[in-house]
């Protein structure tokens, strides 16, 4: 967990030597948790409604994991790419002759479906 970032605990300790006195959920504890929470919240999608077995509940299953995917794809595209939490995306002009990292403003209206997008837009792909 160090390696992400964690580096405090629940207890006033940090990794680095020092003590802290409120770490927040994010700490060694916190983190413990919130796994075994995320493993554990949702196991009746495991389980048949009318008999009560265990059984694979697939379509439900699918719709999670598009909901989840559909909010990392965006999570992507809105914080990553137009670097208010990332980098920023690739862009080049038209020749692919320069190129550099940029910050970019996405386009939320019809002009996202532009083809040919000035160099500014996240739609440039």
């Amino acid at each position: 967990m160090t390696r992400l970032g964690i580096t405090n605990s629940w207890g006033g300790w940090s990794i680095t030597g020092g003590t802290t006195p409120n770490p927040g959920i994010w700490s060694y504890e916190g983190v413990a948790r919130a796994h075994i929470h995320w493993v554990y919240w949702d196991l009746e999608i495991f389980c048949d409604e009318r008999t009560g077995k265990p059984s694979l509940d697939l379509p439900k299953i699918f719709g999670i994991h598009l909901f989840l995917t559909g909010v990392a794809c965006f999570g992507f595209g809105a914080f990553h790419v137009t670097g208010l939490f990332g980098p920023g995306i690739w862009v080049s002009d038209p020749y692919g002759l320069t190129g550099r990292v940029l910050s970019v403003n996405p386009a939320w209206g019809v002009e996202g479906f532009d083809p040919y997008p000035r160099l500014e837009e996240s739609t440039r792909r």
